[in-house]
């Protein structure tokens, strides 16, 4: 287990505006669709509550909807694009729904089973430890950019929990969650809060 209070990091994650695929439930990985109208509006929303902080980094995603919910949120100057956060990929199944997908494989999740062609969760595991480690070297309060499944499979290596308990950690677009520590252990501070208007 690596105790993460060491470098005094407390990891903020917003995950981008909404999209069309966002809304219809299409397993969109590193597709590079852009944000809907009200995807733009949510992210301009986030504004209100970054501005009150201060953070030693911005780390986005290098997928251009991460990029543009952490340009709206007034973050344009402070984004260092960061490969590991990317989406997972979801191979053979980008841009298919869970039903589509269940069409082949009955009972199909992404936490239980693989995605022909894609990434595996242990794949996934690794990119977002690096992202951690490279939080960690920061110190300090740290702004991550990205989406749905990887942050929650970041939130379970914070929490050192198999990736495979991301199910129980439902994100919607344009939220924020606080990953920190309660003593010695890290915890989870805020899930998936909406930015109040």
């Amino acid at each position: 287990m690596v105790n993460y209070q060491v470098s005094d990091v407390q990891l903020y994650l917003f995950r981008h505006g909404q999209t069309e695929w966002s809304v219809s439930g299409q397993h969109t990985g590193r597709t590079n669709i852009p944000l809907t109208e009200e995807g733009r509006r949510e992210a301009r929303q986030l504004s209100n509550f970054v501005s009150h902080l201060q953070f030693s980094a911005v780390l986005v995603s290098p997928l251009n909807r991460a990029q543009e919910s952490a340009s709206l949120a007034g973050l344009a100057s402070r984004i260092t694009t960061c490969n590991e956060l990317a989406e997972f990929d979801y191979g053979d199944y980008e841009g298919l729904t869970t039903e589509q997908i269940r069409e082949r494989v009955p009972g199909w999740t992404i936490w239980t089973h693989p995605c022909p062609g894609g990434e595996t969760m242990a794949e996934a595991s690794g990119r977002c430890r690096k992202v951690i480690d490279m939080a960690c070297g920061i110190g300090g309060s740290v702004a991550l950019f990205a989406h749905g499944h990887i942050l929650r499979i970041l939130a379970t290596v914070w929490l050192d929990l198999s990736p495979s308990e991301g199910k129980h950690l439902m994100l919607d677009t344009s939220t924020v969650s606080i990953l920190s520590h309660e003593h010695d252990s890290p915890a989870i501070k805020t899930w998936n809060a909406r930015v109040a208007d």
